[in-house]
């Protein structure tokens, strides 16, 4: 019922836990503990942990006005496990952009990528307009894409300056099939920072890589900046070019 790879690294008696509640209304520890043939306690101090993480919540029953004692608490999931559970993915998204190709067009599937990006940019602009330096701009965008899964931090170093370094894309896949998809990022990046980026690939060794975003005005290698072309415009809600 997990993704595999949570059910191998998460603990047993967890996933246990986790996945009892799910196809139940809810379970109270005494029922949780017989299910899964477990004691009482290890499993109340189980559901505590979880509650604490913010996996689970829990709900009173409340109780007929001549029963006596306290009323029954079962134990829910929370919002926050929808993550640990498979969902649609980008074999739907890939499958979706192929029958709008098929539709309307080879280029309706990047204009609908140019879209996305184009709200991403609505979303985030805000937050990183509340940035006072380059710098902090910079870093507030770094943790937004690392809370989207980007697994993205920032490096200085006095060779090439401030730069983003990303380590995971959840859109790497459709990037192979919309190479072009890149491109609009970065672009949606330079808005958003109102100037020049140089994403690049670098290999971390034993056949890895990581993403590395070089901000122009924060120290990007001038020969990096001249492949591009002329520079950004400044201002952050400035249109720098539309691919359609």
């Amino acid at each position: 019922m997990f993704f595999g790879a949570h059910r191998e690294t998460m603990r047993a008696s967890w996933a246990a836990i986790l996945e009892a509640i799910k196809v139940s209304d809810g379970m109270p520890v005494s029922d949780l503990a017989r299910e899964l043939k477990m004691s009482y306690m290890g499993v109340k101090q189980h559901c505590l942990k979880l509650a604490e993480l913010g996996y689970l919540e829990e709900w009173r029953i409340p109780r007929a006005k001549k029963e006596v004692g306290r009323p029954e608490k079962l134990y829910l999931l929370t919002s926050k496990c929808n993550a640990l559970f498979p969902e649609a993915g980008v074999g739907l998204t890939l499958a979706v952009l192929e029958g709008v190709k098929k539709l309307y067009g080879d280029s309706a599937p990047e204009k609908l990528l140019f879209h996305h990006f184009q709200v991403l940019r609505e979303q985030w602009q805000p937050k990183i307009r509340a940035g006072k330096s380059m710098v902090e701009k910079a870093t507030r965008l770094a943790d937004i894409r690392d809370k989207s899964g980007c697994f993205s931090k920032c490096h200085y170093d006095v060779e090439t300056g401030f730069r983003i370094e990303e380590f995971h894309n959840p859109l790497k896949k459709i990037y192979e099939e919309y190479p072009n998809a890149a491109r609009m990022e970065v672009q949606m990046m330079e808005q958003l920072l109102g100037t020049k980026i140089v994403r690049s690939e670098v290999a971390t060794g034993k056949g890895r890589k990581r993403v590395v975003y070089e901000i122009a005005t924060l120290g990007i290698r001038q020969e990096g900046l001249e492949s591009l072309g002329t520079p950004a415009r400044k201002d952050v809600d400035g249109d720098q070019g539309s691919l359609f």
